[in-house]
């Protein structure tokens, strides 16, 4: 996200733009900007990319995973939040990235929408008990742009789905997943910036910048 938050809020039509401790690079299990209805009003906030996750082999006093991405909205762990409006947001995005390369030396390619310096990424958020309000990012399949880094990709939305995607029916909500993003709209760029930036940095499938 290299909008400030006052760009992020005219773009997306929050009135009190409010200021965020959300890094211009998130990572899972970091703050990011979202953007959801509170009221009948647009609304955003500083929260933790990821929902917090136990798998079954881990330690009960364990540190939860962040689940940072939905592959199915008709699975029962999403379905539930997916199938409320209340629980959708739209995720402010100038870019996502990709590991490209062999293991051990990936980079990251990025991509982002032409035309476009600040686009939505469909998510759900919640409250969790373990890092208070968390969201996660809905995933499909990726168009033909995309396919030669990643066979998967975000469910981006156009600006005037924005509403259909915070107050439509559950059907509706998965008619996002289920559909092909255009390829033309999508620009991507290859660069030598290593996957794992910095020491210490989670490692994820797709993180926001």
């Amino acid at each position: 996200m290299r909008k400030s938050a006052a760009e992020v809020a005219a773009h997306f039509g929050v009135k009190n733009p409010v200021a965020t401790n959300a890094p211009t690079e998130v990572y899972p299990g970091t703050p990011g900007i979202v953007v959801r209805e509170d009221a009948g009003e647009r609304d955003m906030q500083s929260m933790i990319w990821g929902f917090p996750m136990r798998l079954k082999f881990m330690k009960p006093d364990s540190k939860p995973k962040p689940v940072n991405n939905i592959a199915d909205l008709r699975k029962p762990v999403w379905k539930g939040l997916a199938a409320k409006p209340q629980w959708r947001c739209l995720i402010p995005i100038t870019g996502f990235a990709e590991a490209e390369g062999p293991k051990g030396a990936k980079t990251r390619t990025w991509f982002s929408l032409k035309d476009q310096e600040l686009f939505a990424w469909a998510g759900l958020w919640r409250e969790s008990g373990e890092w208070g309000p968390v969201y996660s990012g809905v995933m499909t399949d990726a168009n033909k742009a995309i396919q030669p880094v990643h066979d998967r990709m975000p469910v981006l939305l156009h600006a005037h789905e924005w509403d259909e995607w915070l107050h439509g029916d559950f059907e509706a909500a998965v008619a996002f997943q289920d559909r092909i993003f255009p390829d033309e709209l999508i620009e991507m760029k290859r660069t030598d910036e290593p996957w794992v930036k910095r020491k210490g940095a989670p490692v994820a499938d797709l993180f926001a910048s």
